[in-house]
């Protein structure tokens, strides 16, 4: 809003060109973000008490351990994280970009898909939220029109074709099959997070790790010169979803101040869903979804632990883990739940310099 409402003075004032600058208002977004998450925490975390009293269902099958430690601390603090990523973003983001608005309206989606199965747990005091085919029909339906919208603001030449980071002359036309790429994309990355989040700050910093690498991924595609230099496929527009990941950063950062061991507050599904959506819309935007799946391979193995845990004991009543997702494998092997995180914080980091990496091979 601010960029729109500066931009007919940006030639008389030189205060108001800095409005102009992408570098700018994504660090303007981050501490914006951040700074409303520290502001409204408090606030969102004692109405967020009032409200649920008990606070989140702990499920019966997890750890023991959970049920006797977190158990009263409330859930659905992905509120406070959406609060300040889309009043931020709101605030400094070129309003006419589109791709800004068609990530923003799945990651709402998404948010409202989580909202609606935390509130079905909490009034029915279990952990029985929305129905598997319910939710999953609605997660589908929102990230197939987020695809086909995502699809139709590409430039031709990369309209319905997906990238590949180590063969960067090569483009995988799918045409009118791309937008269910795109949904499985980002339904994927939207419950891949959903199952990270298991443990005091477990998902949080490896969102924000993927946000800040996808930030200035946004950056680089939606500029010409850094595009052609690096052999990237150019996206016009692209860039200033910048903004939006840079105002994640700091709702991220923001709501791990709360959520760092012992929470405060849980993300619930409200934030995880909508995380993990907003970052698949990400990567669909700037043609960079298979970097995604290397950036945010902490989310990629939890899942492939559930399915994998899953298809094994059907067939054979046995079990490959102990206890999934993986995160809980460990904590039944005796690990402390800071170690656990530290190490899966760091294990983030290296997938994050990774995906960096993919940048620079030609």
């Amino acid at each position: 809003m601010l960029y729109n409402l500066a931009r007919p003075f940006a030639e008389q004032f030189a205060l108001f060109n800095l409005f102009r600058y992408i570098t700018f208002r994504s660090g303007a977004a981050c501490l914006t973000a951040l700074f409303l998450s520290l502001w409204l925490g408090p606030r969102v975390i004692a109405r967020l008490r009032r409200v649920q009293r008990d606070g989140q269902p702990i499920r019966a099958l997890g750890p023991e351990r959970h049920i006797l430690e977190k158990a009263g601390t409330p859930t659905m603090g992905g509120v406070l994280i959406l609060l300040s990523l889309f009043l931020s973003t709101l605030l400094w983001a070129d309003l006419s970009n589109r791709f800004v608005w068609a990530v923003l309206a799945i990651t709402a989606a998404f948010g409202a898909v989580g909202f609606a199965d935390d509130y079905l747990k909490l009034s029915r005091r279990n952990t029985a939220g929305v129905s598997k085919r319910m939710r999953l029909g609605c997660e589908f339906a929102a990230s197939l029109l987020g695809g086909w919208w995502l699809n139709s603001l590409m430039p031709v030449p990369l309209e319905g074709t997906v990238a590949f980071p180590f063969v960067k002359e090569l483009l995988l036309p799918l045409g009118y099959a791309f937008p269910i790429f795109a949904m499985l994309v980002i339904t994927g990355f939207g419950n891949a997070v959903n199952f990270t989040d298991g443990l005091d700050g477990l998902a949080i910093v490896p969102v924000v790790i993927a946000a800040l690498v996808f930030a200035l991924i946004s950056y680089l595609v939606g500029n010409r010169i850094f595009a052609d230099y690096l052999q990237l496929h150019p996206v016009p527009g692209a860039g200033e979803l910048g903004v939006f990941c840079a105002a994640l950063i700091g709702a991220g950062l923001g709501f791990l101040w709360f959520n760092a061991p012992p929470a405060e507050v849980f993300m619930g599904d409200t934030g995880s869903l909508a995380l993990g959506a907003a970052l698949g819309a990400v990567a669909v935007a700037v043609k960079h979804e298979i970097v995604l799946c290397i950036v945010g391979g902490l989310f990629v193995v939890e899942t492939l632990s559930v399915i994998i845990q899953v298809f094994w004991y059907k067939r054979t009543k046995r079990r490959v883990f102990l206890m999934a997702p993986l995160h809980h494998h460990f904590e039944k092997k005796g690990w402390q739940e800071p170690k656990i995180v530290i190490r899966f914080w760091i294990v983030s980091i290296m997938l994050g310099l990774a995906g960096l990496a993919t940048l620079k091979i030609r």
